[in-house]
C-alpha cells in the first residue's frame, strides 16, 4: 500500500481536473485502507496546485520510476 507523504505518479488523466497522467503528487490521506487517496499536486516552484481525491488504480508510487519529469503547463 502507498504510504501517507509517498510521491505518486497519476496513471490516467483526472478529468475535471488539470492534472494529466504522468503528473507527480504527494498522498496527504489515505482513504478506507488504500482504497482512495487525496494526493497534493505542486508547481515547480513548490506552492499547491490542488488537492485531488484519487482511486488506487490511477496511481502508482514514485519510488521506483526511473524517468525524468517534465513541466506540465496548468492554467493558474
Amino acid at each position: 500500500m502507498i504510504q501517507e507523504f509517498e510521491r505518486i505518479v497519476l496513471t490516467e488523466n483526472l478529468p475535471g481536473t488539470p492534472f494529466i497522467k504522468g503528473d507527480v503528487g504527494t498522498i496527504v490521506m489515505i482513504h478506507e485502507n488504500g482504497k482512495g487517496y487525496e494526493v497534493e499536486f505542486f508547481a515547480a516552484d513548490g506552492s499547491t496546485l490542488g488537492v485531488e481525491t484519487v482511486e488506487a488504480y490511477q496511481i502508482i508510487s514514485a519510488k521506483n520510476v526511473k524517468k525524468v519529469l517534465h513541466i506540465n503547463d496548468v492554467a493558474a
